[in-house]
């Protein structure tokens, strides 16, 4: 089984490298976040032609998850009850046992704004979600761009970075609190090594290149299942593709 997350930053503006990533990958669950378009809009069209099923929930010019899968979903959940502005930032799907858990974290703004102070929020939200409704010992599949490097070989210059809202004790405290109830990362178990990652700025000349990135984009998983996983890897390629998004693909392989 293949699962993969990315982060399209417009789907709409990304249909080219994702119809073509689709094609030579296959996955068997795709999950896709920040598609900044309204559920009406979303482009099931252009999607139609990969064959994959498609569950979502957007809002205009903003947020917005969705998950592309070649089995139908039994369940789906759009939105996380805890949140009190109601963000397009949640979509859960059960495929079999499998649950899926799609999200797009608050990036923060500042770490004096009240965005921030929603982003620490969202994560606890989150836990408290997970601990009403769950158990660490479901096979449960937790992706998306959470917006936080955990460790200092996750950013390209921690002396110079550490404080953004990405990167500061507070996320990184706020994350933990959710791996604690029951989620391994599996792309750092298999890959300790530094200069791994899945954001690069466009803002940053060359940035690719220059490999100036973060790793911001997470595949979690229950014990259960990360016994099961056989490879995490990063494809970097498709962020050299023609009119890329900033972030890039997240792949996990499991033997199920």
């Amino acid at each position: 089984m293949k699962i993969a997350t990315f982060n399209a930053n417009s789907i709409r503006s990304r249909m080219g490298v994702l119809t073509k990533w689709l094609g030579l990958h296959q996955p068997d669950i795709l999950s896709i976040q920040e598609t900044k378009v309204q559920d009406p809009d979303f482009p099931i069209s252009d999607l139609a032609a990969t064959g994959y099923e498609m569950v979502f929930r957007g809002q205009k010019k903003y947020n917005g998850v969705a998950i592309l899968s070649k089995e139908k979903p039994k369940e789906v959940v759009t939105t996380l009850p805890q949140d009190t502005l109601d963000q397009a930032r949640f979509i859960k799907a059960t495929f079999g046992d499998i649950v899926v858990i799609n999200t797009y974290v608050p990036q923060g703004t500042a770490v004096d704004s009240e965005n921030f102070q929603y982003k620490l929020n969202w994560f606890r939200w989150l836990r408290e979600y997970l601990q009403q409704h769950h158990n660490p010992a479901d096979p449960i599949v937790w992706v998306g761009d959470l917006n936080v490097a955990r460790e200092d070989i996750d950013v390209h210059d921690p002396e110079k970075l550490w404080g953004h809202v990405c990167f500061c004790e507070p996320v990184q405290k706020a994350l933990s609190d959710v791996m604690e109830w029951g989620f391994i990362d599996v792309f750092r178990q298999r890959h300790p090594e530094p200069g791994r990652y899945t954001f690069w700025d466009y803002r940053v000349p060359n940035g690719l290149k220059r490999n100036i990135g973060w790793r911001l984009d997470y595949i979690m998983m229950t014990p259960k299942l990360a016994d099961k996983c056989t490879e995490c890897w990063i494809d970097r390629e498709p962020r050299g593709w023609e009119n890329p998004s900033d972030h890039t693909f997240l792949v996990a392989e499991l033997n199920i």
